[in-house]
């Protein structure tokens, strides 16, 4: 593999990895693992189908059906090794993060209409970013890994905050 970016991405990924003990940033990752992220995605989607927004609720479930047939083909169509095995493909871009961001920001987004609150999206943007400091510091993934998930993911997670939109308004 080659590219400007990739130089700068290694030396950074080499200045951060286990910088913090491996038992903090495990558990960090793990943030992005599917059966942590998606139940708090399901328990919003649910709330938003018993308030009646069944098309916001619709709409975050297909953004997390949408997340494997985005990344899975990427990752073999670059197959990048990652940090600490260079032996390994597949690495790129971070299925976890993405994982993680729908999961979190779409059900921040299904809630808000809900709460005048700024927390439901604070809480999702802190554990999203948990998830890719913890993927990044442990060595799981290279930084670009996790950049890349969070601008595959941006598109998802427009379309849910307008559904949703539409979904609130329709039911006014």
């Amino acid at each position: 593999m080659s590219g400007p970016l990739l130089a700068p991405d290694e030396r950074l990924s080499r200045a951060l990895v286990r910088s913090v003990p491996d038992a903090v940033t495990e558990r960090l990752s793990d943030l992005g693992n599917v059966p942590v992220a998606v139940p708090a995605l399901a328990l919003a989607i649910a709330y938003a189908v018993r308030r009646g927004n069944r098309l916001g609720a619709l709409a975050a479930g297909l953004a997390m059906a949408l997340v494997p047939a985005l990344v899975v083909p990427l990752k073999l169509w670059t197959a990048r090794p990652g940090p600490l095995e260079p032996w390994a493909a597949g690495y790129f871009p971070s299925g976890h993060t993405a994982t993680a961001a729908v999961a979190y920001v779409g059900a921040a987004l299904l809630l808000r209409p809900y709460t005048r609150s700024p927390w439901p999206l604070a809480a999702a943007l802190l554990l999203t970013g948990a998830t890719a400091a913890g993927l990044i510091l442990r060595g799981w993934h290279w930084p670009l890994d996790v950049l890349a998930s969070l601008l595959l993911c941006t598109p998802l997670l427009l379309a849910v905050g307008q559904a949703v939109r539409r979904g609130v308004r329709g039911r006014l």
